[in-house]
């Protein structure tokens, strides 16, 4: 009766962890709700609402768009970040990259052009993207 609401509130704020772990190649595009670690490599697009890292040894090459990004390893493409991107000493990023919020460790490679936008803006920009997908799909 009273635990009931508690259990479930809990269940809904969990985010699942994904991993593309070391020496696994992803060719195509990814949705998650939850958190995505890669270790491996992607070629495609990942769409999350949690947070994606890359890991030293992990690539990404194509679109992300997620709340927060660790980078560790490498990044080639366009990336929308709607919170907190960090980037580590070890990582290389290449491409666009729109964020709310940049924290560069020293010794990080970042050949980037990168937009800071405010929350709003970023949401904004996200949702006109996806308008513009819709209209292609009915085209």
């Amino acid at each position: 009766m009273f635990g009931g609401k508690n259990k479930e509130t809990a269940k809904k704020t969990v985010m699942e962890r994904n991993v593309i772990a070391k020496n696994t190649v992803v060719v195509g595009d990814i949705k998650s709700e939850g958190d995505f670690r890669i270790d491996g490599t992607l070629e495609g697009t990942l769409k999350t609402n949690g947070r994606v890292i890359i890991g030293v040894n992990g690539k990404i090459k194509g679109k992300v768009e997620a709340e927060y990004a660790d980078i560790e390893g490498v990044f080639l493409g366009e990336l929308l970040v709607l919170n907190t991107l960090t980037v580590k000493a070890s990582a290389n990023i290449s491409g666009n990259v729109i964020i709310e919020k940049l924290v560069v460790e020293a010794g990080a490679s970042f050949n980037a052009s990168c937009a800071m936008k405010g929350v709003g803006a970023v949401k904004e920009l996200n949702s006109s993207n996806e308008q513009e997908r819709r209209s292609e799909k009915i085209a």
